[in-house]
């Protein structure tokens, strides 16, 4: 895994990643999400590690980076683990939806956060492939995803409100 010149993800020779994330996605996943060294859990118990990615294994035995991570390895990690969702995003949006590059990143650092089952059947992803404007979907449904356990956590509406204020920015270039 590697980075384009402007540090968003790609994967190199791979027909399977959809559309690069641009440094704004990649930045405002890794501040919301926050740097973990070594293995621990996260607010609702989850076992993560980097930024958020969400351990599969006991001890993250799967990471191929060795801990403690440093904030290079984890952006290491971080660029590893954004084409599955990425490709998840893109899997359950209509061809026709046309999003620009940080409504792009918006969306997939909601993917990243909220997993690729509660996107998929999520009203969101609905309004848009019924072919809604994207930036009053984004308005009216990503601060919907408050919760987390089952309560409201500011963390997530603060957020939220970072998504949809990169969803509704004119990127600087396409």
């Amino acid at each position: 895994m590697s980075t384009h010149a402007n540090g968003s993800a790609k994967k190199e020779d791979s027909g399977d990643c959809c559309r690069a994330v641009n440094r704004e996605g990649l930045d405002l996943i890794a501040r919301w999400e926050g740097f973990v060294a070594s293995p621990a859990p996260d607010p609702i118990g989850l076992p993560t590690v980097g930024y958020g990615h969400l351990c599969q294994q006991e001890n993250c035995a799967e990471v191929k980076y060795e801990f403690p991570l440093t904030k290079a390895t984890a952006l290491q990690l971080l660029n590893d683990d954004i084409p599955k969702y990425a490709i998840c995003l893109a899997k359950h949006l209509n061809d026709d939806v046309r999003l620009n590059d940080n409504q792009w990143a918006a969306l997939v650092s909601w993917v990243y956060n909220v997993g690729c089952d509660n996107a998929k059947t999520s009203t969101l992803v609905k309004r848009l492939n019924g072919g809604a404007d994207p930036n009053t979907v984004a308005k009216q449904e990503l601060p919907k995803w408050n919760k987390a356990g089952g309560k409201v956590w500011q963390g997530l509406v603060n957020r939220r409100a970072d998504e949809v204020r990169l969803f509704t920015t004119v990127p600087s270039k396409q």
